[in-house]
């Protein structure tokens, strides 16, 4: 690490271009972040995020505003663009920046998903589906389709809907699966309330799924109910 700042430092003493008042502050917040990561508050790694986006503005307040609007770190990575957009001193170059750290956040949990059976990497497949949807304002109904082996093969968003409704056609769930040459799937959805019980329409459309993939032999593991800190198992609940 102490090579890296040293070439870092060496690059930026080339430049005899007059610095604005925050470099330094810019500069040192990058060492202290290389240095020991986990040091780093939450706005100001949100500012180093924003730091691509502005190069020439004080991004601290505007990372410090972020946090005071949406209350976590977390909640501004999972905001909605157009919410961000609300936030005045916010642009396209910031939002974009926002949103390609919750890509990248993502599609590292869904590698660890799939790098081992899902039966054997839980944790880490709830850990996916909680920051795919938990924060989400709709409800979202989406399935993961798993191989013989129980490891998954795709992921793929069936239907949206409203604040507390979305609507799910076994028929369809069944059909996809036979295309994907999938043996078995895990039903997915959230309720944005916060309160993962299920209600007894989610308790008769997994029950439906069930009936239809059974005479095709494609077995439902489990049916999850995702909010933004919990989750509900129809399996572990006895429900499948």
């Amino acid at each position: 690490m102490a090579d890296l700042l040293e070439i870092l430092e060496e690059t930026q003493e080339k430049s005899s271009e007059e610095k604005p008042h925050y470099h330094g502050h810019r500069k040192r917040l990058r060492e202290r972040f290389l240095n020991e990561p986990k040091a780093v508050a939450d706005y100001e790694l949100l500012e180093i995020i924003l730091f691509s986006a502005s190069a020439r503005s004080d991004v601290k307040p505007l990372a410090k505003e972020l946090i005071a609007k949406f209350g976590t770190l977390a909640k501004v990575l999972t905001a909605d663009g157009v919410d961000l957009a609300k936030v005045e001193g916010i642009n396209e170059a910031a939002i974009t920046a926002i949103k390609t750290v919750q890509e990248a956040s993502s599609r590292l949990l869904l590698s660890e998903a799939k790098a081992k059976p899902v039966l054997n990497s839980w944790v880490k497949l709830l850990d996916y589906c909680r920051a795919e949807m938990g924060h989400l304002k709709n409800e979202q109904f989406r399935i993961l389709f798993l191989n013989s082996k129980n490891m998954l093969i795709a992921d793929e968003v069936q239907q949206e809907g409203t604040i507390n409704h979305t609507l799910a056609y076994p028929r369809e769930i069944v059909k996809r699966a036979l295309e994907l040459a999938a043996s078995s799937i895990i039903l997915c959805h959230n309720h944005p309330s916060g309160d993962p019980t299920p209600s007894r329409a989610d308790i008769d459309l997994t029950h439906q799924i069930i009936a239809a993939g059974k005479p095709l032999e494609i077995k439902i593991h489990d049916h999850l109910i995702i909010s933004e800190t919990e989750h509900y198992s129809f399996k572990s609940n006895g429900l499948i």
